[in-house]
């Protein structure tokens, strides 16, 4: 059986995780250079983290700033504009139980794309950068694998 329509090709996706200050803004970002004009991308964790130096340092090497996000949790996105979401993403365990427990009372779809956690990292500077840059690598080879199937059309 296909799945709904809506599953295959979301107007609106939320990427979560633990902090919102590593994984989920690099998904966030991603996503949203890939599709800038057709999809709206947020991003929010479980509990309000700092926005980490090495995920802004990753993202710069793509020519992506994220320097300016500002980490929210699922309850300050949904009180500043709602958790009108087709799709949330989660990128950890915590984050999932999260959606899973939210999608009780809205309408939205979770996959879970578990991600490893960069912080956890020690090591020099470069070991920890790699760190970052193998978890953006991976979050892009989802992103392009999961939303080439949908009907959009990335940016080149």
């Amino acid at each position: 059986m296909a799945a709904p329509a809506r599953v295959d090709n979301p107007q609106s996706v939320l990427f979560a995780c633990a902090h919102n200050s590593v994984r989920s803004p690099m998904a966030a970002s991603l996503l949203q250079h890939m599709f800038p004009r057709t999809l709206y991308v947020r991003s929010a964790g479980v509990r309000t983290g700092e926005l980490d130096p090495f995920a802004v340092a990753v993202m710069a090497e793509l020519g992506q700033d994220i320097s300016k996000h500002r980490p929210m949790t699922f309850e300050e996105v949904e009180d500043w504009e709602g958790l009108n979401f087709d799709l949330i993403i989660t990128l950890s365990p915590e984050a999932h139980h999260k959606a899973l427990e939210l999608t009780r009372t809205i309408a939205a779809d979770v996959e879970y794309w578990p991600t490893p956690d960069a912080t956890s990292i020690e090591g020099s500077r470069e070991q920890r950068m790699q760190a970052y840059r193998d978890v953006c690598d991976g979050l892009l080879s989802r992103i392009r694998k999961r939303f080439a199937r949908g009907g959009a059309r990335p940016k080149e």
